[in-house]
């Protein structure tokens, strides 16, 4: 369903929410030099908490993606004590990343302590069983890169434990869970979803944001 561009022309949108909304994006994927640059540019004044903790979030984040899950383990810990305490999904999600950088590395006797001692105590609880089943499948084979849980070894399953990890930090520290971006986009989509639906598939087609970008 698209908008006749007239029908909004006429709303002013003030810069300096612009400037909030980017910088929201920027701190909140800790993009420290950009923010730096960005603030310098648009002469915006510094937020008291804007860089308090985005340089520890970027090494933390880092080592996470880099396969140094302990690192990143023990950085959030120094961070935000007691959050993989409470948080015991993403703990077993970082741990499980140390397991598979063991699987990869050939570590197979090495990996099997860790499980034993780091991962199989979450066993007790069943919705940790299916995925321990996972994660220990991998030892059987030679090349768990072309195994069934091959997905368990890629990038997008890291970057999807250390975008969890972000924002599990940002929300202990009592911040935005999402930048104010993604938080409009995804409202902008819902609203739009929820528009073509009530006015009928036939007569417009279901929205869709990569579309909307392109227009």
């Amino acid at each position: 369903m698209d908008v006749d561009p007239r029908q909004y022309d006429h709303i002013a949108i003030n810069d300096n929410d612009i400037h909030n909304i980017v910088l929201s994006y920027l701190v909140h994927n800790c993009y420290k030099e950009t923010v730096d640059s960005f603030i310098s540019c648009t002469g915006m004044k510094q937020p008291a908490n804007c860089l308090e903790d985005m340089e520890m979030r970027k090494r933390i984040l880092h080592f996470a993606l880099e396969g140094n899950a302990l690192k990143a383990i023990e950085l959030t810990e120094e961070l935000a004590q007691d959050l993989l305490e409470k948080n015991k999904d993403l703990h077993f999600d970082l741990l499980s990343l140390h397991f598979v950088e063991l699987v990869c590395s050939r570590k197979c006797t090495e990996a099997l302590e860790f499980a034993q001692t780091k991962l199989t105590p979450f066993g007790k609880v069943q919705k940790y069983v299916e995925k321990l089943e996972d994660f220990m499948a991998l030892l059987a084979y030679e090349e768990p890169e072309k195994s069934p849980m091959f997905h368990l070894l890629s990038l997008e399953y890291r970057q999807h434990v250390a975008d969890n990890l972000n924002r599990a930090i940002l929300a202990h520290a009592e911040r935005p869970r999402y930048a104010a971006m993604e938080r409009l986009i995804q409202q902008t989509t819902a609203v739009r979803q929820c528009l073509s639906q009530e006015l009928g598939k036939d007569v417009h087609p279901p929205f869709s944001l990569k579309d909307f970008m392109k227009s």
